[in-house]
């Protein structure tokens, strides 16, 4: 419906059941420490930190070296460094060499525009026209959301896109706006399906995230998968070992080693094998490929190009949307905050884990960072980080003095 007839709508007088709610589960927090602020997020050793700025700074440098404008390096910038500040480093700094190859093998083009190819007053599909990621769902989102404010929801859908950070950056726009926000992409094949032996689907990550009162507010951000192909290439850059549900070896077999998943191997879906569960991450995984590169006309599941050593365009799909909550029940803010608390509050099994929402960990992270003046990265980044610098030519990335 249009702005007019949404104005034509009554709201009723919320219920005092609701009212009740509210006032015990929302304003105890003036009185009550929040359970979710006992819990510091634990920060590893060899670890150093650079502040944002710097981050920013150095990743802007490095793809305007390769050709990208301004404006989009700075798009690029604000996305991989919102996902290290958020604690999603598999999305962050580290993603700098993927973007660096296909700007240097001429796989995405360095400026221009996306287009809108398809319109009605709440939907869209765009044409990325193979931009960076972060600028072809800059526009899609903001386009989402004035269709939201518009009409009560926005729904657009993307191709000829690139991997564009995390799916979460996007959600957060709308939670600026008061607007509940979703954003889903699908990616090259990395995940194998249950009972398959070979990659056919991608992490395909999608964020819900709704606003609630008092700046809280609800933030889901995950892959499709039981971890993000980067948490694997940390795994191997730092030396570690992984847990057995994350992935398979060529044979299909479950393996701790991320060199195995990595090279020949693949992803399992949500939950792991099938006998855990990982046909319920399978079909979510679907799901999300069916907003993408279904309803987008991008490319899908294992026509996607591969992950590895690419050569041809990404052309992934992907999806945003946006909904107006007002259009809807009565209070929506306070009763999510509500929601929110009473699951917070629940006793917890270990005292000194209590229970969290999803965007929790990710507030711990950021007061880490606040705390310490800028981003904790492994020492095995930075050193990996300025090995790219010497080689672009570009000034290094400039550290703090302290290591946590």
């Amino acid at each position: 419906m249009g702005t007019s007839s949404r104005l034509l709508v009554t709201r009723s007088a919320p219920t005092k059941a609701c009212t009740e709610i509210v006032r015990r589960y929302a304003s105890n927090l003036a009185s009550q420490t929040r359970p979710a602020e006992l819990e510091k997020s634990a920060i590893e050793p060899e670890r150093v930190v650079v502040a944002m700025d710097e981050a920013k700074s150095f990743i802007e440098r490095c793809v305007r070296k390769g050709g990208v404008n301004t404006s989009h390096a700075e798009q690029l910038a604000d996305v991989l460094v919102t996902g290290d500040y958020r604690g999603h480093f598999s999305h962050g700094l580290n993603r700098i060499d993927m973007y660096l190859g296909d700007l240097k093998k001429n796989l995405t083009n360095l400026s221009g525009v996306p287009c809108i190819l398809k319109e009605t007053v709440s939907t869209a599909l765009v044409d990325g026209n193979n931009l960076m990621g972060p600028v072809v769902g800059n526009f899609a989102m903001d386009l989402a959301i004035r269709k939201a404010k518009d009409t009560g929801i926005g729904w657009v859908a993307a191709r000829g896109s690139n991997h564009y950070g995390i799916a979460g950056y996007y959600g957060l726009q709308a939670i600026r706006s008061g607007l509940i926000g979703f954003s889903f992409t699908n990616t090259s094949p990395l995940a194998v399906p249950t009972r398959a032996k070979q990659t056919a689907l991608g992490t395909n990550a999608f964020c819900v995230m709704a606003p609630a009162a008092n700046g809280d507010y609800f933030a889901l951000d995950m892959a499709t998968t039981t971890v993000a192909i980067g948490k694997v290439e940390l795994a191997m850059r730092t030396g570690q070992q992984v847990p057995l549900t994350w992935g398979v070896d060529k044979n299909g077999k479950e393996t701790s080693n991320p060199a195995d998943i990595y090279h020949g191997g693949g992803l399992l879906p949500i939950a792991g094998g099938e006998a855990s569960g990982g046909y319920k991450g399978y079909g979510l995984n679907v799901l999300v490929e069916i907003f993408c590169g279904i309803l987008g006309d991008a490319a899908f599941g294992p026509l996607v190009r591969s992950w590895q050593n690419p050569s041809t365009e990404a052309n992934l799909g992907q999806c945003f949307g946006a909904i107006d909550p007002g259009c809807f029940g009565n209070n929506f803010a306070e009763r999510l905050s509500a929601f929110l608390n009473i699951l917070r509050y629940l006793e917890a099994a270990d005292p000194k884990k209590p229970v969290l929402v999803a965007g929790d960990p990710e507030r711990q992270h950021m007061a880490k960072c606040e705390e310490l003046g800028g981003i904790p990265y492994h020492v095995n980044q930075i050193t990996h980080s300025n090995e790219v610098a010497r080689s672009l030519g570009v000034a290094p990335l400039q550290t703090l003095s302290h290591h946590v």
